[in-house]
């Protein structure tokens, strides 16, 4: 199979298949692997010669229910008892960090608050939390600090209480404003709490307002995607992310396709790409513009995504919490994803570890490369000049393919995906994967 062919992302011929992924890192998870956590020691225990950034991810793994679609470590039914466990938790992790001399008195560049759902915390919880956070990490160069929200999880208190604390970037996991789709697809909120919340996000001003959208849910149409559409440009968000559904491994909807032969009604990638593009021309014509393959953002709000692009240039990140991934110096590593035992770890004073990877110099370069594409357009000196090899030489063959295919275009100084390749960008990227890991389980 050819290193170009859609199949190798899981995006076979055109239906939604189980495996299809959002590329969010390269080498592939699959390939991280215990044996290399004593070199993530050594890396952890030593200070940066040369200082990319660092940024702080917090994972809050509790949601009201698990949506169908999801493949993150979540939790639902965990009582106020349990949560504050996790949260001290999350803190002591933080001091044991703050003692390695990588993460030691350095600033941090951004902080990113996922999940699960952030807004499940009470505004109590959410104070005590950043609170021991701001005592033990310096936020005085601070450039952005997102938090993810669901709808149904927010009062006007709470949205108060996220731009009291500093909240500069507030995402919202609206998906689509139809509720028999949000249902099915098992999302624990409704419209109505949707229109609800938007009056005291927009009050509360913050720098940035996103909302989140998914083409192709199962049960969605022509005439429900372009309601949700209509009904995004009226909220009048400051910037708005599209999705494509996908069926990652790990999800309720590919457990019950592998195990009982249940195969939901999913639109093909086909008919998706298409809803993608016309949401993003409608957009356009209301003013955004392009911020990335997902993102179209108000054109007099246009500013880096600070989280997004310092990742993508190679920027440390500590990540805390159950599952949470991490980079530093060259090493990514993942958080032990049991609760139990990340709970025991931090009680004994150690680093929840479970597994690593130990990028060398290629690696950096093909990572930097495949997660820019995702940006619609690569600037090839930066790589010149911090690799010394440009990519549209080490990967001529693959580009010119693509180029013939419409999509992309290769230009002396920079390569552009075309609206197509935009499109369908996660299903071009394995082609500039090294060998060894085409083919490979994603995670």
């Amino acid at each position: 199979m050819s290193p170009l062919d859609p199949a190798t992302s899981g995006q076979t011929s055109q239906e939604t298949e189980i495996g299809s992924v959002f590329v969010s890192n390269y080498p592939p998870y699959s390939a991280w692997s215990k044996d290399h956590l004593r070199q993530l020691q050594s890396s952890l225990s030593r200070a940066p010669k040369l200082d990319r950034g660092l940024g702080l991810y917090v994972h809050i793994p509790f949601c009201r229910k698990r949506c169908k679609f999801c493949y993150f470590k979540v939790y639902t039914g965990k009582n106020s008892q349990e949560v504050r466990t996790y949260l001290d938790a999350l803190l002591r992790e933080v001091e044991l960090y703050q003692e390695q001399p990588a993460f030691r008195d350095r600033p941090l560049k951004f902080v990113y608050f996922g999940g699960g759902t952030p807004s499940y915390l009470s505004a109590s919880q959410l104070n005590d939390l950043i609170d021991g956070l701001r005592s033990m990490t310096d936020w005085r160069k601070l450039e952005e600090f997102s938090f993810e929200c669901e709808p149904g999880t927010l009062t006007e208190a709470k949205v108060k209480t996220l731009k009291e604390v500093g909240v500069t970037r507030l995402s919202l996991g609206v998906e689509n404003f139809d509720d028999e789709i949000l249902s099915h697809n098992g999302r624990a909120h409704v419209s109505q709490e949707i229109y609800r919340v938007l009056p005291w996000i927009k009050a509360a001003e913050f720098e940035l307002f996103n909302l989140d959208l998914i083409a192709g849910m199962a049960g969605e149409t022509e005439e429900k995607w372009q309601r949700t559409i209509h009904e995004t440009l009226a909220a009048d968000p400051d910037s708005v992310t599209i999705y494509q559904m996908e069926l990652p491994f790990n999800t309720i909807y590919s457990s019950s396709i592998r195990e009982a032969g249940e195969h939901e009604q999913f639109a093909n990638w086909q008919t998706k790409r298409r809803w993608h593009q016309w949401a993003i021309e409608q957009l356009g014509k209301a003013g955004y513009v392009r911020s990335s393959a997902y993102t179209m953002v108000k054109a007099h709000k246009a500013r880096p995504f600070v989280y997004r692009d310092a990742l993508w240039d190679g920027a440390d990140m500590m990540g805390t919490g159950v599952a949470s991934f991490s980079h530093v110096q060259g090493v990514h590593y993942q958080n032990i994803s049991n609760w139990g035992e990340y709970l025991d770890h931090l009680d004994q004073g150690l680093l929840p570890l479970q597994r690593a990877f130990v990028t060398d110099e290629d690696d950096q370069f093909r990572r930097q490369f495949i997660l820019k594409l995702k940006l619609g357009e690569v600037d090839m000196q930066p790589f010149v000049d911090r690799f010394g090899q440009n990519p549209a030489e080490q990967f001529s063959e693959e580009l010119a393919q693509y180029e013939e295919q419409g999509l992309l275009v290769v230009k002396k100084d920079r390569i552009k995906l075309t609206m197509d390749g935009l499109l369908r960008v996660d299903s071009l990227l394995p082609a500039f994967y090294d060998e060894a890991y085409r083919g490979k389980r994603y995670t």
